[in-house]
């Protein structure tokens, strides 16, 4: 009797075959790990810091001077420090779980032994972004406690407003949007050091600088900067939205300068414009990259 072969007995076996998980299981529990080594690192405890420190400025100086605006309505409070303060938490977030996510598997040679098992790159780049994702936001609800505290102070805990949610999942979608940007950039190098540096000084300097740059001399909407998609976070608490754009006129009449402010819309989409290109673009990137 012949023996069957492969050929014989149809397709070879998949991956449910063998007994392995499936991707979407695997980028679970690479997340896991890498989230536990997370909790475990000094990065940790110094994004801690920075919240923190971030946190006690806001209170000393706005229980020292008591300014009358920023205290006068629940959502002026909320809308004025929540809005500035944490985008700069999130940036410091992407920058310490996601400067070196990608480019620390080459230099640190873990991805040798990882791409030696049964597990795709797409379940790697996954797990690695659901980790930094878990502690950035872990920075961000602990600003956002900070916060809430102060306010419960000033105003009592029945003054929290509803637009402290919705103003929160834009934080998130902003934080989403960041991060992935960050996994793009970190994949483009084999150096934690080029990596994170390169990451720090974009989004801490480089994004701001060039958007003044846009708007200051070339005097166009900078859509494309995903910094310009920050304020929407605070549009919430605002009574009414800014103008999409501000013309400024001297006496004569000549314009002197034009001022962008983005629409609820427009920020969203440059968030989720942001995440969705740089999600595929950086896995792109992971997926040519040769462990040699």
């Amino acid at each position: 009797m012949a023996t069957a072969t492969p050929t014989d007995s149809g397709p070879a076996p998949g991956r449910a075959d063998l007994g392995l998980p499936s991707s979407a299981v695997q980028s679970v529990r690479l997340a896991r790990y890498q989230f536990r080594d997370y909790l475990n690192s000094r990065r940790f405890i110094l994004m801690l810091a920075i919240v923190a420190a971030l946190g006690a400025i806001f209170t000393a100086l706005v229980g020292y001077f008591r300014p009358a605006a920023l205290l006068s309505t629940p959502d002026t409070f909320y809308g004025a420090l929540w809005a500035n303060g944490v985008p700069i938490v999130i940036v410091f977030a992407g920058v310490i779980f996601g400067g070196d996510a990608i480019a620390g598997e080459f230099q640190n040679r873990t991805g040798y032994f990882l791409m030696g098992l049964p597990v795709r790159r797409a379940a790697v780049y996954a797990g690695k972004y659901l980790a930094a994702l878990a502690a950035a936001l872990i920075s961000v609800l602990a600003f956002a406690a900070i916060l809430i505290g102060n306010g419960v102070f000033y105003f009592g805990i029945d003054a929290l407003p509803l637009a402290f949610l919705a103003s929160l999942l834009l934080a998130i979608a902003y934080l989403l949007a960041l991060l992935g940007a960050t996994f793009l950039f970190s994949s483009l190098f084999k150096t934690s050091t080029y990596a994170v540096l390169v990451v720090a000084v974009l989004f801490i300097f480089g994004f701001g600088i060039l958007q003044s740059v846009v708007t200051g001399l070339v005097k166009i909407e900078p859509w494309f900067l995903i910094s310009y998609a920050s304020p929407v976070i605070g549009y919430p608490f605002a009574s009414s939205l800014p103008a999409h754009v501000t013309v400024m006129r001297a006496a004569s009449g000549a314009v002197v300068d034009t001022l962008y402010a983005p629409t609820y819309l427009e920020g969203i989409g440059i968030m989720l414009g942001y995440f969705l290109l740089t999600a595929v673009g950086g896995l792109a990137l992971f997926e040519r990259e040769e462990f040699s």
